[in-house]
């Protein structure tokens, strides 16, 4: 990390706490900053607030007062999940005081370059994809850092010039950047998200588009040529571009006679990636087009690529059982993820667990994707719905169930030797769970009690 001074006896508040926000505030407070951390959680349930408070940092909860701002604070440093339209982020804005993410202020005293990743879907496993093929090209090089659940202000501490910090970057913390700057940033894809925060899609492609905001020629931006929109954005950027393609040959890396290849290399084929899935093959190209512009050589991209077995939820294979292959797609949060997971296996043999909460959609772009299913276990607020469409699908056995222990009971009972059964929802997790994870964590554990043992 660098010695920069450029913070030293400054006022900054830290808004918002959880990961992030401790980070930022912990690196302010090494920096020389005067800081004031302020989260809306009471004191007595706040037990980051109380470390900081601890470590000798001011801290307020229960709340976020508005005479807060009238202390002179040069700087907010705000989590990523509030909103711009929170009462004292739009006093802070016609006071005139700069708003950042935690992110930005680790780019300003990091020794060591950001590869950037954003996009709707793909980014975390492409994150992941592009520091294993860093480390096996570079070993104790790449470090994670970002959304993906390590904090970039912390990882910097640690970072040298040696590093390189492969950063996965969301909407929400790209609308908080200033001079940060990768020198290899990555657009997976964009489709509709998050516009109860955004606004509209507009916005939201705004922030998306911001993770090439400050970037030269002497910098590489990686695109999803498939989408007109980014081709269309890509006329504006100042940046280097390299495509990647399923669909049709570019300068950068597609999909060619079933081979991953990049500018006439074949690097792999597609069948030996170690996840599958038609959005894996697309995260796999972003990730290989990023791998060579690092200059990593064709061995180590594939010996990477064949032996990525997913992150959690994710796709993530979770073991064979009694010749029956398991996966956990919890993530698959929408249609369009549960779509492209389906893609990777073969529906005559694929007993899909789906279902949740219900967001008012129909599923009738949902049934060519199931059609002649060997069968599938619905739950959820939106097990009749998705019968319906199963049943238009042709799926040959459909059963509703109450309860993931149910699911996974029933799903263990049709599935045979050389079948797959796959968790990949379709929909949100909110009518059973707090979160996708734990969905995922709760069907992962009712396969290894039921026949993991």
């Amino acid at each position: 990390m660098k010695q920069s001074k450029r913070y030293t006896n400054e006022k900054i508040l830290v808004l918002g706490l959880a990961r992030s926000g401790v980070a930022a505030a912990k690196l302010l407070y090494e920096l020389g900053a005067f800081v004031t951390v302020n989260d809306a959680k009471k004191l007595s349930e706040n037990k980051e607030a109380q470390e900081l408070l601890e470590a000798g940092i001011t801290v307020i909860t229960d709340g976020h007062p508005l005479d807060l701002l009238d202390e002179g604070f040069s700087l907010i440093v705000k989590n990523p999940g509030i909103p711009y339209t929170n009462p004292i982020l739009e006093k802070a804005i016609k006071k005139g005081i700069p708003i950042i993410t935690e992110v930005e202020l680790a780019y300003q005293v990091s020794e060591a370059p950001f590869i950037g990743i954003t996009g709707t879907n793909g980014k975390t496993t492409t994150t992941t994809m592009i520091k294993q093929i860093i480390d096996s090209y570079q070993p104790n090089t790449a470090l994670l850092a970002g959304n993906i659940g390590f904090p970039a202000s912390d990882v910097v501490v640690e970072a040298t010039k040696d590093n390189v910090l492969v950063t996965e970057l969301s909407s929400f913390q790209l609308m908080g950047i200033d001079e940060f700057k990768p020198h290899i940033a990555v657009i997976t894809n964009i489709y509709e998200a998050h516009i109860d925060y955004h606004g509209t899609r507009e916005e939201y492609v705004k922030a998306k588009w911001r993770i090439q905001k400050n970037m030269t020629k002497e910098d590489t931006l990686i695109l999803n040529a498939d989408l007109p929109e980014l081709v269309e954005l890509s006329k504006s950027s100042q940046a280097a571009i390299t495509w990647f393609s399923t669909n049709e040959k570019v300068t950068g890396a597609y999909l060619e006679d079933g081979w991953l290849t990049y500018n006439d290399e074949k690097i792999m084929k597609s069948g030996d990636l170690g996840v599958p899935g038609s959005h894996n093959v697309e995260n796999a190209l972003a990730a290989i087009c990023v791998a060579k512009n690092y200059g990593v050589d064709n061995e180590s991209i594939k010996t990477s690529l064949s032996l990525f077995s997913g992150v959690p939820h994710r796709t993530e294979y979770i073991g064979t059982f009694n010749g029956v292959k398991v996966y956990n797609d919890s993530k698959a949060t929408n249609i369009l993820a549960a779509k492209k997971a389906i893609s990777g296996f073969n529906n005559e043999q694929l007993v899909l667990i789906a279902g949740g909460l219900d967001r008012g959609n129909s599923f009738d772009e949902f049934i060519p994707t199931i059609e002649n299913m060997k069968a599938i276990v619905l739950l959820g607020e939106t097990k009749e719905k998705l019968q319906k469409a199963a049943k238009q699908a042709l799926v040959k056995e459909i059963v509703c169930v109450e309860t993931m222990t149910e699911a996974v009971a029933e799903a263990v009972k049709i599935a045979s030797t050389d079948d797959t059964i796959l968790l990949s929802p379709a929909c949100a997790s909110w009518d059973m769970y707090p979160n996708f994870e734990t969905r995922g964590t709760e069907f992962v554990d009712e396969i290894t009690k039921q026949v993991g043992k």
